[in-house]
């Protein structure tokens, strides 16, 4: 451990000093338990807790590129570069889901929950009641496939809850998982698991509310830096950088806008406005979902039973053919045993099948593989298929109620139409489950029949008593014969079929006459097998669950833009890296409550550097700004805008490597020597600063989009002295990241020589080594 030569006590306690295996390039800390993930470079995921004991290590196989916590702590976010985000249980790292939200790499993550916490319950309508528990059991899960091991398939094991706990949203808080990509896109899920929204910031009208005359703009070759919604979930701020131009400018003028780094400012109050209608429909929305994907299991798992079975069995009876053929005979095998069943004389490529080719042994094996086959797709269905579409059906049922509550459920995108839609086809999906239920029973017994008429005759040709077995229909074997032996009924309605099953016209008369009495109005459901039923409900959820999505992401749009420092040309066409940090404070000056003040609650912080070779005039600075989000609400008066804003000057032979803004308005800065001549070496500093202390100033609003708000402040800098007694000197050279805990004051700092220190920021912290 460091010792200081200097009388006076460090300001931050180092707790732990130890070596890493690869270098990390993302951390972040559980805001609920002492827990740290970090992502190597390799892109493995590590979970440590304080005393840097490793829980678990995954390797999801592909670069990871973000990461973040769920607001609770008990599942965290990984964005990769492929555009998928995957969620995984902080037990075990077990992946809970996976969502393909996005086409590119996943730069930003964040997951925020509704900050409003009201005492009394009678007037908080946020706690929705799921009912399906009070009608139906546990929701069953995905098949395994039989032979095995727990562990072997991708699926969950029975055993393991916290799937069904991310799914279970009716008694969690409301929060919105935020993901942007590096081509400007970002996307909006409900409780991380039910996609609402989705924008791209080359496509938003930018407003210019502080312009003499009212003007939009757009950008152009943007890139997200970062995203964070606000606790209140009413905006959401995006760090960029890109080319900002006028919509007025004509294309061939549009060079003449400046490239640089920009925040905007969304609306998203309809997250807050409507978080009660969007937190039912994404209950209901998401564990259907869930269901679907029990159904298209059971599905393909049935589809592999009864094929495998099926080849089996045409593998053991084909040979018959080629037997009749040898012996010169003109006949079906279907006609040599009919004539068998008939009492004729048995022929001799029959008693040949029988006798030597397949025998009793071979009559039971193909009988326990068909017959086994077909008890196996009864239980996967009464166990998993039959109650995924029984209580799919009960969802769809309570979201049409919502559907017709227009008032409430209309804003949100719930279209009463597309929703009793898609409720009919739930419908129709149980009538073919039962439908195909009764073909495969009948299917297995007249498999079950045929082979204990093979093993009657087999005794029979053997000259063997045959007593003991197990009687048989001829009539049934018949039926078997004429019409079963070479078709397979089951196989259709398992899988995607282009040829139609065509029912008899008398039962297709009586379904068109049940429409007057309220029944389907769909008849042509007779014609379609189980497999293609599925697909067209779930094309019909898909259609539905649209509608929402579309609506939410048009109520979104940009309300300002704020341009805070230019970069030279030659980074117009590539992501700028640069330290960003944007988090909200609770404004204490705030007198009423943040139930009626929603929007003004909050105050928003965000700091940031400026690199040393930004064309702007306050290089190597951090700036940081407050109230960007507010600024709004005073530009149409004669006062000057809210939006504050302070420059602090990065001591000679530093630059900033990190920072981040830390609890009660204080941020952290990591600070590397710049004079050392090689990356490892050198030393580096941690310093706090507390932001009620500097001197921010007003920043007056132009209607120019060229014009870099910051450099207003290039003449009052603010400049870091290293003697602050915040600042604690690190022997080593440091690179980002810098993992700041708010909740536990500890700060994780990586060396680059690949350790890992660890410092308690607050000296009168209780020893969190001890916490759980």
């Amino acid at each position: 451990m460091e010792t200081d030569e200097t009388p006076r006590v460090l300001p931050f306690q180092l707790q732990f000093d130890k070596p890493v295996a690869s270098q990390i390039k993302i951390a972040e800390w559980n805001p609920e338990k002492d827990l740290l993930a970090m992502v190597t470079e390799d892109s493995k995921i590590l979970l440590h807790r304080f005393n840097w004991q490793r829980l678990w290590t995954i390797f999801p196989g592909r670069c990871i590129t973000s990461l973040c916590w769920r607001p609770d702590g008990k599942a965290i976010a990984v964005g990769l570069e492929d555009g998928t985000i995957s969620l995984h249980d902080v037990e075990n790292g077990k992946l809970l889901r996976s969502l393909k939200s996005h086409t590119v790499a996943v730069v930003s993550l964040n997951w925020e929950e509704d900050g409003q916490v009201i005492k009394d319950d009678s007037v908080n309508n946020s706690t929705y009641e799921d009912r399906t528990s009070r009608f139906f059991p546990p929701a069953p899960r995905v098949p395994r496939m039989p032979g095995l091991a727990p562990g072997d398939t991708g699926f969950m094991d029975d055993s393991d809850d916290s799937f069904r706990e991310l799914s279970n949203s009716s008694y969690q808080r409301f929060n919105i998982l935020c993901s942007g990509d590096k081509d400007g896109s970002t996307c909006f899920s409900i409780f991380g698991i039910f996609p609402i929204g989705k924008i791209n910031i080359h496509n938003l009208s930018i407003p210019t509310p502080y312009a003499t005359e009212p003007a939009t703009c757009r950008l152009s070759h943007a890139s997200i830096s970062k995203i964070a919604l606000s606790k209140d979930l009413c905006h959401l701020i995006v760090m960029c950088s890109g080319e900002l131009n006028h919509d007025e400018v004509e294309s061939a003028e549009r060079q003449l806008g400046v490239h640089g780094c920009h925040c905007l400012l969304l609306d998203t109050s309809i997250f807050w406005k409507r978080k009660n209608e969007l937190h039912q429909v994404a209950q209901q929305a998401s564990n259907i979902e869930d269901l679907i994907e029990v159904i298209r299991s059971s599905l393909s798992v049935m589809s592999k039973q009864w094929s495998d079975a099926m080849h089996t069995f045409r593998e053991k009876f084909d040979s018959l053919s080629s037997l009749i053929i040898d012996h010169g005979l003109d006949s079906s095998p279907q006609e040599e045993f009919l004539s068998l069943l008939g009492g004729a004389r048995t022929s001799p490529p029959v008693h040949q099948f029988l006798v030597n080719s397949l025998g009793e042994s071979g009559v039971k094996r193909v009988s326990k593989v068909v017959c086994g086959a077909g008890k196996e797709l009864q239980h996967v269905v009464l166990d998993h298929l039959q109650p995924a579409a029984e209580i799919i059906g009960f969802r769809m049922g309570e979201l049409r109620g919502l559907s017709r509550w227009r008032t409430r459920f209309q804003g949100i995108g719930l279209d009463e139409t597309l929703i009793n839609n898609a409720t009919e086809k739930s419908g129709i999906l149980l009538v073919q489950v039962e439908r195909f239920m009764r073909v495969l029973s009948s299917m297995v017994q007249q498999f079950s029949n045929f082979f204990n008429w093979l093993l009657k005759c087999i005794k029979l040709l053997n000259q063997e008593p045959s007593d003991q077995l197990l009687p048989y229909n001829s009539d049934l074997v018949v039926i078997f014969l004429k019409f079963l032996y070479d078709q397979d009924p089951v196989k259709p309605f398992l899988e995607l079929s282009e040829v139609d099953i065509e029912p008899d016209m008398e039962t297709l008369q009586r379904v068109k006459e049940l429409v007057h009495f309220g029944g389907f109005s769909d008849c042509d459901f007779l014609r379609r097998t189980l497999a293609e039923e599925f697909k067209q409900m779930e094309s019909s959820f898909k259609e539905a669950f649209l509608m929402p999505f579309t609506t939410i992401s048009r109520k979104m749009l940009c309300k300002d833009v704020l341009p805070l420092f230019a970069l030279p040309s030659s980074s117009a066409s590539v992501s700028v890296s640069v330290p960003i940090s944007v988090t909200y404070y609770k404004d204490a000056s705030t007198s009423v409550s943040s139930y009626q003040t929603h929007e003004h609650g909050f105050i928003d912080y965000i700091s940031f550097q400026i690199p040393g070779d930004s064309s702007s005039n306050i290089a190597n600075c951090i700036g940081i700004s407050r109230r960007f989000m507010h600024s709004l609400s005073n530009s149409s008066t004669e006062e000057s805008a809210s939006l504050e804003a302070v420059l602090l000057s990065v001591p000679d032979g530093y630059h900033c490597v990190d920072l981040s803004l830390y609890k009660e308005g204080q941020i952290v800065l990591l600070l590397n020597e710049t004079t050392s001549a090689s990356e490892c070496s050198g030393e580096s500093c941690m310093m706090i600063v507390q932001a009620d202390d500097l001197p921010f100033a007003s920043i007056p609003r132009s209607g120019c989009i060229n014009t870099w708000n910051l450099d207003q402040l290039k003449d009052s800098v603010m400049h870091l002295r290293l003697e602050n007694e915040k600042v604690r000197n690190i022997p080593h050279s440091v690179v980002a990241p810098l993992a700041v805990s708010a909740s536990r004051g500890v700060a994780c700092v990586f060396a680059a020589r690949k350790r890992a220190l660890v410092y308690i920021l607050d000296e009168d912290e209780d020893d969190v080594s001890d916490s759980e």
